[in-house]
């Protein structure tokens, strides 16, 4: 087994480690989750916290780890006596992104407890990570479904394993930690509030912890089990804290002043539910116990707040996690009380707790990454150029109007795609249409088709009493419809045309609503504008939605309207992400009044430009931003040659009173 990396020898990342070691301290904090851009140690410091971890005494021979002390009484191991156990290490167990459902919670051996009766079950990752860690990395590219398992999991304490009438439940309590890089796309808000503690994580800037950071890497590469020796009296000490603190932690008491603090706290920040309330207390306990104390100071509940706050007051998808510091102050004072008096001196002093650093570690700079406003977009003013059609030079950004509740857009027919929300696929979940043999192992049983396959056999095989005689090839598996995740390609129109009487702002609207749209669906999106000569791909197809909605801010106009090249540029785009993904289904989007200017014949070259899609069954809609008394119709002509459907603005509004065909009208001219 290869030496893992010492926790102690993680320069700077405060804020990660601590967050880790106080859900070491206290599990019922909840987990963590660990945001934060490429190489920044964040699968190194879960890693190392596995050696820190104290080790845990288990029931010889039970795969579901057991306490002695207490054994489950429900184990599928069980039962098992009170008494004595061996004490092993510690398991930090990771949960792949492609892992199968039957991998994470277990699976029951279907054919045997239909022929015999039994509970013939195989533990999974669930399982193995009781009274350890389960560490997810890339938890936001993680499948819906396991995510809700896992999470659902980690808040009762135990696993359920039902099929046919068949189930399974075991204790699963572990430390949970999510890491994710936010460029790759977010959690839904009701699964970030799931984690308990959330911390961003991000490069130094200061070059002298830099260098440290590659001088401890390059002479761990060397030699790691000499790199590790280095660091293992430091590796002992912190281990004995977390022993301590976990020791002291009943004893610290949570006065009402605190108590107060963070309620009011919460409230001030306006988050959902109660969850965050309670976050907060058992954070702010583990941090007085991780300082050696009986007491929760003011500077526990601020550091708390700060942990437990920032990913649960995101009020829509678009929103950067956050808390204005400042605000947290004025609560903080406002509600104090004289039991929360810290001593600046203290172990609790100085706005930060004690952290578990070696004495080795270089001096860390004051303060952290503050969180910085979103930049701000100055408002078009007056009109723009005169040409409607082709524009005057390039405007200043204009901000997005008001999202709305759009009409669903879905692609037609029946996909095999990544689970989702958008469109009619066969998935592992939802509705079950009919049976067919397993592929494969098999994951969900039909058992109607099974019993109907097994019956007409069974006086050749010897049946004699009342169990159904069931064989391998007699099982049936379930094939279920659901929905899955599409890739939306936008094509929005950037010229002079649409920045006319501050047109953009609308379109912006319409596609931040699109954009908000996608993000629930779970789709993919992608964004190409074009004005003047060309079209740009402003962001590949990637999960991020977010990144979408913060291009589209910044998006400037003026100039032509190249059609022919936008279209272009979309179907370059869709042939290599066919090749990326085949399984993926795309929705081609374009947003445009239809009014192609620039260069010869440019409404024809834009009609050849179209048909090329319509030739790739690419399903298409065209969202018309033509406005004004008089109207040329062209974008319902392009919606034609790419053989979908045209809406306007209006239309595009999940309330608005005209009707919109939900399923992009792609295949329906070559249907015909």
């Amino acid at each position: 087994m290869s030496t893992p990396y010492p926790f102690t020898a993680i320069v700077g990342q405060d804020d990660l480690r601590l967050g880790l070691l106080l859900n070491a301290v206290s599990p019922a904090v909840g987990g963590v989750l660990v945001r934060g851009e490429k190489g920044t140690a964040k699968s190194t410091a879960v890693r190392a916290l596995a050696a820190l971890m104290p080790e845990v005494a288990v029931v010889p021979g039970c795969r579901f780890s057991c306490d002695p002390a207490s054994p489950d009484p429900a184990c599928p191991d069980g039962p098992h006596e009170t008494g004595s156990g061996v004490s092993r290490a510690a398991r930090t167990v990771e949960l792949p992104v492609g892992a199968s459902e039957d991998r994470l919670v277990g699976a029951l051996d279907i054919e045997r407890a239909l022929a015999e009766g039994v509970k013939a079950f195989e533990p999974g990752l669930l399982a193995d990570a009781h009274r350890g860690i389960l560490y997810v990395d890339e938890v936001n590219l993680l499948h819906d479904h396991l995510v809700d398992l896992l999470l659902d999991a980690a808040a009762m304490g135990a696993s359920y394993v039902e099929r046919e009438g068949v189930s399974v439940r075991h204790a699963a309590r572990f430390l949970l930690v999510g890491t994710m890089n936010p460029e790759e796309g977010e959690l839904r808000p009701q699964l970030l509030d799931r984690f308990g503690l959330t911390v961003e994580v991000a490069a130094s800037r200061e070059t002298d912890l830099r260098v440290e950071v590659v001088r401890r890497r390059l002479a761990y590469d060397d030699d790691p089990a000499a790199f590790a020796a280095r660091w293992a009296d430091e590796e002992g000490a912190l281990r004995a804290r977390i022993v301590a603190a976990r020791a002291l932690l009943p004893h610290v008491v949570l006065g009402d002043g605190a108590l107060r603090q963070i309620a009011a706290t919460c409230a001030a920040f306006e988050v959902d539910g109660m969850r965050a309330d309670i976050v907060m207390a058992r954070t702010a306990t583990a941090l007085a116990a991780w300082a050696g104390r009986t007491d929760v100071l003011a500077e526990d509940v601020r550091q708390a707040a700060l942990l437990a706050l920032p990913h649960r007051r995101r009020r829509n998808p678009f929103d950067a996690p956050g808390l204005d510091e400042d605000k947290l102050d004025d609560t903080l004072e406002q509600n104090s009380g004289e039991d929360d008096d810290p001593d600046p001196d203290g172990p609790g002093g100085g706005g930060r707790p004690p952290r578990g650093d070696g004495p080795d570690t270089p001096p860390q700079p004051e303060g952290g990454a503050d969180d910085t406003p979103a930049q701000s977009v100055p408002e078009q003013g007056g009109e723009p150029g005169q040409g409607q059609s082709s524009g005057g030079g390039e405007q200043q950004p204009v901000r997005a109007g008001e999202p709305f509740r759009t009409k669903v857009l879905s692609v037609p027919g029946l996909g095999e795609g990544a689970a989702g929300r958008r469109s009619r696929a066969r998935t592992e979940h939802g509705r079950t249409t009919g049976a067919r043999r397993p592929q494969g192992t098999l994951t969900k049983l039909h058992l109607a088709a099974t019993v109907r396959a097994a019956a007409p056999h069974q006086r050749a095989r010897g049946r004699s009493g009342r169990g159904l005689v069931v064989r391998r090839d007699d099982l049936r598996q379930a094939v279920r419809e659901g929905r899955e995740g599409n890739l939306v390609l936008f094509v929005v129109d950037a010229s002079g045309s649409m920045a006319a009487r501050q047109r953009m702002t609308a379109v912006k609207g319409a596609v931040l609503s699109l954009l908000m749209d996608a993000y629930q669906r779970r789709d993919k999106v992608g964004l190409i504008t074009f004005r003047g000569k060309d079209a740009e791909v402003v962001l590949p197809p990637t999960s991020s939605v977010d990144a979408a909605a913060a291009r589209l801010e910044m998006l400037p106009t003026g100039g032509r309207t190249p059609v022919a090249a936008g279209l272009l540029k979309a179907h370059d785009v869709l042939r290599v992400e066919r090749l990326r993904d085949p399984s993926r289904r795309p929705l081609l989007v374009v947003v445009t009044d239809g009014r192609a200017t620039g260069g010869p014949e440019p409404v024809a070259l834009a009609a050849r430009a179209a048909r090329l899609h319509e030739a790739d069954g690419t399903a298409s809609v065209v969202v018309d931003c033509e406005s004004g008394p008089v109207r040329l119709g062209l974008a319902g002509s392009l919606a034609g040659e790419l053989g979908g459907t045209a809406v306007t603005l209006d239309e595009l509004r999940a309330d608005a009173i005209a009707g919109l065909v939900k399923d992009v009208q792609g295949y329906s001219r070559r249907a015909a």
